[in-house]
């Protein structure tokens, strides 16, 4: 059920668990140290009820789901309850007892990644595990030497080595904090703010509602880090802006997808893929978002010059007058989302505290100001309902991303145990001929094709964990190749024939999603060319540490994607367009 159909005795009990799942966390950041085998399993067992019950459809699927929760609850409270006793035993299993406690706690995980995004994850994961199991059989260089049953499933169940591992340790400490804080902001006045700033800033421009979206779910992505999400958010109101105003719904349809394909790669939050690099780099938060910010204002930037050759194509008119907002309004709802901003980045990048802390003193921040409205009014029945909103939808997301990555950390720790990530970069070395672009193009692939059937996040974690040292030992950055598979792993969000921003905003517009996505995958030509950009041009990353070259590189990329953008939209010679074209791609590709 959704949050609108639960009944209001459901959504109650639900937002009393979403407030606990708050407080949990939040505790966490305020209060000091928990054991790992502690904090992990209990983040476990607040995700489970809403994954198996709140999200159920069905009568058998509630029914079943009250008795995997159960089910799951039991193994993690076994964890937490004797979480001195297993950091003693490094691992291993003792006992009948404690290998059907591991077993249940694997399918649990598997059928909570299944009912929260489909087959795809927990059959990698199904497999990882045959594969540990019984890899020794395999005959040639894949196989291994063979695990004991006790020792692996030890390791991936009582130990931090599989579903408790460091990944886990990071939707735990940081991911759920900031989707906490995202929820905060969504449930008050900020996405208004968002709405309101970027009418003001672009609604008079030509192609003016386009633009509105490009920045609106820049914004609103920087928050929410969800592709579908954002467009079901911020579509609500630029796409009927669009179509009232005479835009073709395959062009309103395309601008949204790829505006809110951007919130995912724009800093600060990334979805949950900044958190997760920076466990997986050992870079520190704020490096990552320095280095991370140039290519996604490129991303914008060509997509705001896509939308100026599409004006040359059609119609495109400006927002109306009337439709835009007053400049007292603007202000006074921008200051919803730009006040906890604010102190986010004064407490990290001022104050010199951990992201995670800063965000807790930004979430109290936006707590405040839930209290009051765009009029500065106060109501507390609106206030309560807002406070139930962003408890129901913490709750919810923390949930899901917990299952995303609960599940992709039996892949990585099957990888660790048998040692498949190395044979797999062994292949990858091999299969490219020991060159760089032939391997960047072979990654490319794998990450488009498993990010058509998985969340970006969990395509990254797998991609990066078998392809990343073959990249690495052919001589990328640590952070050049993981940002490289990190944007390519977001192309299925526009790229046929699995493109999940590109179905929900042609349905939002009622068009042919064929249409949509062709129009799409012109105007959001970035997502495919700024990461190649990153490998030519790797002062584009180095804003921290080389500022000078870091914008140089922005500038000659930017130049480039405009000229190739332009000259494969605009309505032009064709002699102009392919000018423009070629030159555009030796901006991009040689260096300076």
């Amino acid at each position: 059920m959704s949050e609108n159909q639960a009944a209001p005795s459901t959504r109650a009990i639900f937002a009393a668990l979403g407030a606990a799942s708050i407080i949990f966390h939040l505790g966490l950041i305020f209060y000091g140290l928990v054991p790992n085998l502690i904090a992990r399993p209990v983040h476990m067992m607040l995700a489970l009820p809403w994954i198996f019950i709140f999200a159920a459809k069905t009568k058998a699927e509630r029914y079943s789901g009250w008795a995997l929760a159960a089910a799951g609850m039991a193994c993690c409270l076994y964890i937490v309850f004797n979480e001195a006793e297993l950091s003693d035993q490094y691992g291993a299993l003792y006992g009948q007892h404690q290998m059907v406690m591991a077993v249940v706690l694997l399918l649990v995980v598997l059928e909570m990644a299944r009912r929260a995004i489909g087959w795809p994850l927990p059959l990698v994961a199904t497999l990882a595990l045959a594969y540990g199991l019984w890899g020794q059989y395999l005959p040639g260089e894949f196989g291994h030497p063979g695990l004991p049953a006790v020792s692996f499933l030890g390791t991936l169940t009582v130990a931090e080595g599989g579903v408790w591992g460091s990944l886990t340790g990071i939707s735990v400490g940081v991911v759920a904090i900031f989707v906490i804080f995202g929820a905060v902001l969504n449930a008050g006045e900020a996405g208004q703010g968002f709405m309101n700033l970027a009418a003001a800033a672009a609604g008079r421009l030509k192609g003016g509602a386009a633009k509105v979206s490009v920045l609106s779910s820049a914004l609103f992505g920087s928050i929410s880090g969800s592709a579908s999400a954002n467009v079901a958010s911020t579509g609500a109101v630029t796409l009927p802006a669009m179509r009232k105003l005479g835009y073709p719904r395959a062009l309103a349809g395309a601008v949204e997808a790829v505006a809110s394909s951007g919130g995912q790669i724009m800093p600060p939050l990334m979805g949950a893929g900044a958190f997760v690099m920076v466990e997986l780099t050992g870079v520190p938060y704020t490096s990552i978002v320095l280095a991370a910010l140039l290519p996604a204002i490129l991303y914008f930037a060509a997509v705001w010059v896509g939308i100026d050759a599409f004006a040359q194509r059609h119609d495109l008119p400006a927002l109306k007058i009337e439709d835009r907002p007053a400049k007292p309004d603007v202000l006074i709802t921008s200051a919803f989302f730009a006040v906890p901003f604010a102190i986010l980045l004064e407490r990290m990048f001022v104050g010199g505290f951990t992201p995670q802390y800063a965000a807790c003193v930004a979430i109290l921040a936006g707590g405040a100001m839930l209290l009051l409205d765009g009029k500065l009014t106060l109501s507390w029945p609106r206030t309560l309902q807002r406070f139930e909103a962003a408890a129901l939808g913490a709750g919810r997301q923390i949930a899901t991303i917990a299952s995303i990555i609960l599940c992709a950390s039996i892949v990585i720790g099957v990888l660790g145990q048998t040692g498949l990530g190395v044979k797999i970069t062994s292949l990858i070395l091999s299969a490219s001929g020991g060159t760089l672009w032939p391997a960047l193009l072979l990654t490319a692939l794998a990450c488009l094709v498993l990010g058509m059937e998985v969340p970006t996040t969990a395509a990254y974690v797998i991609c990066i964990s078998v392809a990343g040292p073959a990249l690495q030992k052919l001589g990328l950055e640590p952070l050049q190749a993981h940002l490289f598979v990190f944007w390519f792993a977001l192309l299925s969000t526009i790229t046929p024939p699995v493109c999940g921003a590109v179905f929900i905003a042609a349905g939002m517009v009622e068009e042919n999603w064929l249409k949509v996505a062709g129009r799409a995958m012109v105007l959001g030509i970035g997502l495919y060319l700024i990461p190649l950009g990153m490998i030519a041009n790797p002062d584009l990353i180095r804003l921290e540490t080389s500022t000078d070259f870091a914008v140089l590189a922005a500038l000659k990329i930017g130049i480039g994607l405009a000229a190739i953008s332009f000259g494969i939209i605009a309505p032009k010679p064709i002699w102009l367009r392919s000018t423009l074209v070629v030159a555009g791609f030796a901006a991009l590709f040689f260096a300076y």
